[in-house]
């Protein structure tokens, strides 16, 4: 699968290229449609999701970008997906930290013309809990929108989220983008505004027993 990140900038500003890059998935940070008035969507005042939309339509890729949402004053760190012309839904962050921004209410995976593709929002990467659910879903690539990186530790939880739980982790950061190989390697990085890279597919399934105390059951009687 080919796939293109946009770290910086706006998407709509970025057309012409996205198309010449020919890719199957592209992925846009934060800054990719800024802030995203619900109200004023409805009003069609603003037309951001309608862009997303049209991208996906123009480009032949699923988009997958993120923003920050309003809902009558309620922010939420989110992400917008889109396919062949329309829109897929929008997935929130779950796991609020100190209060920053509204939290949203649930997990998604979108089932696509290349695969379901987990959606982690932002800080949601940084609960294991979040990645495993989604793979436990179906998924076959986990895709974070995410803001600014900044001390390095997401290059090293898209590797063990992608290594623990079997499905690729592909970050895009304000000028940074990045992808964890189910081997636990860092399989792609640029800070690069525009960048390509190339993912195979890789499932990897094994057996794990454990053993723990509960579950009681009573000893078999003898027929």
């Amino acid at each position: 699968m080919r796939i293109c990140f946009v770290s910086r900038g706006g998407i709509s500003t970025h057309v012409k290229e996205l198309q010449e890059l020919k890719a199957e998935l592209i992925i846009g940070g934060f800054k990719s449609l800024g802030e995203v008035s619900y109200e004023r969507e409805l009003k069609e005042e603003t037309n951001y999701f309608e862009q997303v939309a049209n991208l996906s339509q123009v480009t032949g890729a699923v988009v997958i970008c993120g923003c920050i949402t309003d809902t009558k004053g309620f922010k939420r760190k989110s992400a917008v997906v889109a396919e062949g012309g329309r829109l897929l839904g929008v997935s929130d962050m779950l796991n609020v930290v100190d209060g920053e921004m509204n939290s949203g209410a649930a997990l998604k995976v979108y089932d696509t013309k290349v695969g379901k593709l987990g959606v982690l929002v932002a800080e949601d990467l940084c609960f294991p809990e979040m990645a495993k659910s989604l793979t436990l879903c179906g998924s076959d690539v986990i895709i974070c929108p995410y803001g600014v990186v900044e001390n390095g530790v997401e290059s090293v939880l898209v590797r063990a989220h992608a290594f623990c739980y079997g499905a690729p982790v592909c970050l895009c950061g304000i000028g940074y983008s990045a992808i964890g190989g189910v081997d636990g390697s860092l399989a792609f990085a640029s800070p690069v505004n525009l960048s390509v890279a190339e993912l195979e597919g890789v499932k990897e399934y094994h057996l794990i027993e454990t053993r723990r105390r509960g579950l009681y059951r009573p000893p078999k009687k003898p027929y």
